[in-house]
């Protein structure tokens, strides 16, 4: 087991952290555990672990040039006041017949024969 470097170690995941997310990480050290922007404590070998981590997920410029593109806009049509009442008068909300007291009922009557109902 090779013995990482605390100092070097922050210094490259801070490195690669912010090259992938454009803003410096927060990180807490506390006992020997790592705190990266509030999130979940980590050992420092994992902190080193994603250090790969963060430099193998660096985005391509296929996907900023996917991100880029502008995106259709429709006009939708506006809505008054009489649609959005008639809209809600046709919706009907189905009742079921299932009921809690007598779905106990019957498994209290299921599993013995001998229970009783309360009163």
């Amino acid at each position: 087991m090779s013995k990482l470097d605390k100092d070097q170690v922050i210094a490259a995941f801070s490195e690669a952290y912010t090259a992938v997310n454009g803003k410096a990480p927060s990180i807490e050290a506390k006992s020997g555990w790592y705190s990266v922007d509030g999130g979940k404590n980590i050992r420092l070998a994992e902190l080193d672990a994603m250090i790969t981590e963060l430099g193998s997920t660096a985005p391509s410029k296929e996907a900023n040039a996917v991100v880029d593109k502008p995106k259709k806009v429709t006009k939708k049509k506006p809505v008054t006041v009489t649609e959005t009442s008639k809209s809600a008068v046709k919706k009907k909300v189905k009742k079921s017949d299932f009921s809690v007291k007598a779905f106990w009922t019957h498994k209290i009557l299921e599993t013995s024969r001998q229970s009783k109902l309360p009163r």
